[in-house]
């Protein structure tokens, strides 16, 4: 009786057709990282692990009302500012970074609490003040994004703020700013560009640019990655060479061949074809996530629910772009068929409070 109920009370809080479409990318997923780590049934163990984890944390939030979401918005915020103040007192080291803070039992990186926490917090703010919202709102709103962003940019830590500031801005743009004011804000992002570039990029953030624009300028060394992912995905043609048959992952000729360069495996294996069908299933995700953040029924719900749709979208994006040499090397995995259990739990948390807000609203109709 209880199994009963509570097997229909889970599936009530999904949406079947975007459940669908998850798992249809975390399928490709695991065949892509069993291909890309050459057959290795450890990392293919350990990819199940992760996707258990972060499947189970969407059920989780898919379960949470919105209401309580509002109520958690404020205190996730507020820790997460104070974890990475923690990361810039007293944060480890590694690799010339300091993202990560020692908790004693573990090590955890907050910016990817910031990946959630500044949307919902700016959803949370904006919902507040629905009623009477006006320029003085929207400059809050700006702070309130910033102050994530500066704490992350000085880690230094580039994709993932610029990620934290797309999914900031999405909010601020759905909350209603005018399209002058973001005008002005393009231009004005545009003056500033000559001083960030030279005041504020680090060397090595700088020479990811310059290798963008010409790998050849430094083939074994910033521009390695560029030049064999772009022959991975130029060699798949049309069709592919078949699941498992990629050369360049599998002689070891690709760099993070299962993470960040996972998308130049899939295109040297399956081919155009391949990539067509891959951005559609993209799309149908990005597609279905706007709808249920269309028909939310509080400002809060769709502000928060079309933030996390388009941030997939941008993820999904950049690292395409990287792979294909038209965006620089930022380190962004591909959303839901990287290797990886940090983004993925990211990801599928988000997409549980999609389906949160979209379940709850049919409940209450019903």
């Amino acid at each position: 009786m209880n199994v009963k109920y509570w097997s229909r009370r889970l599936i009530n809080h999904l949406d079947l057709p975007l459940l669908s479409l998850l798992g249809f990318l975390l399928l490709i997923s695991t065949l892509l990282v069993f291909s890309a780590s050459g057959g290795s049934s450890a990392k293919l163990m350990s990819h199940f692990a992760n996707m258990a984890v972060a499947v189970a944390a969407m059920l989780i939030m898919s379960q949470v009302p919105p209401q309580r979401l509002m109520q958690f918005a404020l205190p996730i915020y507020v820790v997460g500012i104070l974890l990475l103040l923690g990361v810039a007192v007293a944060g480890d080291v590694v690799n010339g970074a300091r993202r990560w803070l020692n908790l004693g039992v573990t090590r955890i990186q907050p910016s990817e609490l910031m990946r959630l926490g500044a949307p919902m917090m700016l959803a949370w703010y904006l919902h507040s003040r629905q009623d009477m919202l006006g320029a003085r709102d929207f400059i809050v709103a700006a702070l309130l994004l910033l102050i994530p962003i500066g704490f992350i940019v000085k880690q230094p830590d580039l994709g993932t703020s610029l990620l934290i500031a797309a999914s900031g801005f999405y909010v601020i743009f759905l909350g209603g700013l005018s399209w002058w004011v973001i005008a002005a804000g393009v231009a004005g992002v545009a003056a500033f560009l000559p001083i960030a570039w030279n005041y504020l990029l680090h060397d090595y953030q700088r020479q990811r640019v310059l290798t963008m624009i010409d790998p050849s300028v430094d083939p074994l060394g910033t521009g390695y990655h560029i030049i064999q992912s772009s022959i991975a995905v130029g060699s798949g043609g049309f069709s592919g060479k078949g699941w498992m048959h990629g050369t360049q992952a599998h002689l070891d000729f690709l760099p993070e061949s299962s993470t960040d360069f996972i998308f130049a495996v899939f295109s040297e294996e399956f081919g155009l074809l391949g990539n067509m069908f891959l951005l559609l299933l993209y799309s149908a995700i990005v597609w279905r996530g706007l709808q249920l953040a269309m028909n939310a029924p509080s400002l809060f719900g769709r502000l928060l629910s079309a933030s996390i749709v388009l941030t997939f979208f941008t993820y999904a994006f950049v690292n395409m772009g990287m792979v294909s040499g038209i965006l620089p090397v930022v380190g962004v995995p591909l959303p839901l068929v990287s290797y990886g259990g940090t983004s993925m739990v990211t990801v599928l948390v988000g997409f549980g409070i999609v389906m949160s807000v979209a379940s709850h609203k049919k409940l209450v109709k019903t």
